[in-house]
């Protein structure tokens, strides 16, 4: 990947440092917690301030907590339709054109079939507020495979909602799919990707070398691809470029 591809989570210790001495972008997490969007504490004022100082170009995490596009009850359905327009504002501020967002899919609550028809109506509705320029990218959490992901992409057919395949998360314990089989199954979606390893339980979004997920095997699934953008969502930053330069991956 060049350079101009990887981005590092503001989740990161040392993002700001990392991004700044390998001219990387950043993605913007500090909008995750809602409650930001509406009256950011001083801390998040001065994150920003410095993501902005470190980095020339961001992409943008969408809030996610206690939000489904496919709620059942029409007033979280409501919140979620806010929050959302909240987030896409936000994300124009930043100049980004990428903004993840996550299925807000859940075992045991969401029946996979309606999840599916539910989520595309939502989607198709809300990107009529979506600049031609802007990308959602429809991040996996806790879905057993991709297949309900792909449906609702496929079956919205509009440009502007994509995949990010979390690779971690795909690894994780509610995954029932291998990590490479995401891979082949969401590329023809494919956007964005967020990496980070675990073993198999928790998602700990450890080091890329530390983990049951073959990293390079699965970085190697999409060579040259120049199309896709990545973000480090490691919990520390330098690290892990520094192995993505070792092994080869980031191109300078």
């Amino acid at each position: 990947m060049d350079r101009r591809q990887l981005y590092i989570s503001t989740v990161a210790a040392g993002c700001d440092e990392a991004a700044a001495r390998y001219g990387l972008g950043l993605e913007i997490a500090e909008y995750c917690t809602a409650a930001n969007l509406d009256a950011p504490t001083p801390e998040v004022v001065s994150a920003v301030a410095g993501h902005r100082q470190a980095a020339d170009r961001f992409t943008f995490h969408a809030p996610f907590n206690e939000l489904c596009p496919a709620a059942i009850d029409p007033l979280a359905l409501e919140l979620s339709r806010h929050r959302y327009a909240q987030a896409v504002q936000a994300a124009q501020g930043w100049g980004c054109r990428k903004l993840v967002v996550h299925s807000g899919f859940i075992p045991r609550v969401y029946f996979p079939v309606w999840f599916v028809e539910k989520s595309v109506e939502f989607w198709r509705d809300f990107l009529t507020q979506i600049p031609e320029q802007m990308v959602l990218c429809l991040e996996n959490v806790m879905e057993p495979s991709p297949q309900m992901l792909v449906d609702i992409v496929r079956q919205v057919n509009d440009p502007r909602l994509r995949l990010c395949l979390d690779v971690g998360h795909a690894n994780a314990e509610l995954s029932l799919t291998p990590v490479e089989e995401w891979v082949e199954r969401c590329r023809p979606w494919l956007s964005h990707l967020h990496l980070h390893n675990n073993a198999g339980g928790w998602d700990l979004h450890d080091p890329l070398e530390r983990g049951t997920v073959p990293m390079e095997e699965v970085l190697e699934l999409l060579p040259g691809d120049t199309s896709l953008t990545y973000t480090l969502e490691t919990l520390e930053a330098g690290g892990n470029v520094t192995w993505l330069l070792e092994k080869g991956f980031l191109k300078l």
